[in-house]
C-alpha cells in the first residue's frame, strides 16, 4: 500500500519557468515602453535578472536601479513596477513537461498542493496562468498566509488542509533551504528539483531534472 498521498510543490522555478517568464515579460515591457534602444535590450534584461537576483529583491528596489542605469526619463518606477504586477502573468510558462506529470498524478489518485512564498495576489494570478487550478486541492501563499518556507508551519498547514501526516506528504522544490530543508525539517518526504543535471541538492531524499521523472520518483520513495 502506498505511504505518500499527496504531492506538494513551490512555484517559482519549479513549476514556473520564473527566469524564462521574466525574459518574455520584459522583452515585451521594453518593447511597448521603449524604455531603452534595441541595441541595450539584451543588457537591459540581463542586468534585470541580475538585481532581481532570483526573485529575492522586490522590483521597487530592480526598477529604482534600472532608470538610474540606463537613464530613463519618461516612466517612473511606481509605472513600471505596476505593469510588472499586472502582467507577467501573462508571461507565465511551465518547465517542459509540468503539465503531463501534475495531471498523472491527479489521475492516480494523489492530493496535489501548492506553497509558495511571495506576495498576494501576484503569486495566485502567476500560478493561475498556467492552467493548473483545477488540479490543486491546497495553494498557500505566504504573504496570505504570515507564514513563510523554510519555517515547518507553513508546511504542516498544507498536510493539515489536506488532512494528510507529514509522513504522508512529498515536496518538490528547487530551494535548497526553503524548499528541502524546511519540508525536511517539517517531516516531508523531498524532491529537489533542477533543469540543469549537474546540479543536486545532498539534502533532498531525491533529485529531478525533467518532470517526465517525477512520478516514477515518487514510486520510489513508496
Amino acid at each position: 500500500m502506498k505511504q505518500i498521498k499527496a504531492v506538494l510543490f513551490d512555484l517559482d522555478q519549479t513549476l514556473l519557468n520564473r527566469t524564462e517568464t521574466l525574459r518574455r515579460f520584459l522583452n515585451w515591457q521594453i518593447n511597448f515602453y521603449q524604455l531603452v534602444p534595441a541595441v541595450h535590450k539584451d543588457q537591459f534584461i540581463h542586468r534585470f535578472l541580475e538585481l532581481d537576483a532570483n526573485g529575492s529583491v522586490w522590483k521597487d528596489v530592480v526598477y529604482t536601479q534600472l532608470i538610474q542605469e540606463f537613464s530613463i526619463r519618461h516612466y517612473s518606477m511606481a509605472q513600471l513596477l505596476q505593469c510588472y504586477i499586472q502582467n507577467l502573468n501573462k508571461f507565465s510558462v511551465e518547465f517542459e513537461g509540468v503539465t503531463a506529470a501534475v495531471s498523472e498524478l491527479y489521475q492516480s489518485g494523489y492530493q496535489i498542493g501548492l506553497i509558495s512564498n511571495g506576495k498576494t495576489p501576484f503569486q495566485e494570478h502567476n500560478f493561475q496562468a498556467l492552467g493548473l487550478s483545477a488540479f490543486f486541492s491546497v495553494i498557500l501563499v505566504s504573504d496570505a498566509v504570515g507564514l513563510r518556507k523554510p519555517d515547518s508551519a507553513i508546511f504542516h498547514k498544507a498536510c493539515q488542509q489536506l488532512q494528510r501526516s507529514a509522513e504522508q506528504c512529498v515536496f518538490v522544490g528547487d530551494n535548497d533551504i526553503a524548499d528541502i530543508q524546511g519540508a525536511n525539517r517539517a517531516g516531508l518526504k523531498s524532491i529537489f528539483f533542477h533543469p540543469d543535471p549537474t546540479v543536486h541538492s545532498s539534502d533532498a531524499d531525491l533529485n529531478m531534472h525533467h518532470f517526465s521523472e517525477l512520478s516514477a520518483l515518487i514510486d520510489q520513495l513508496d
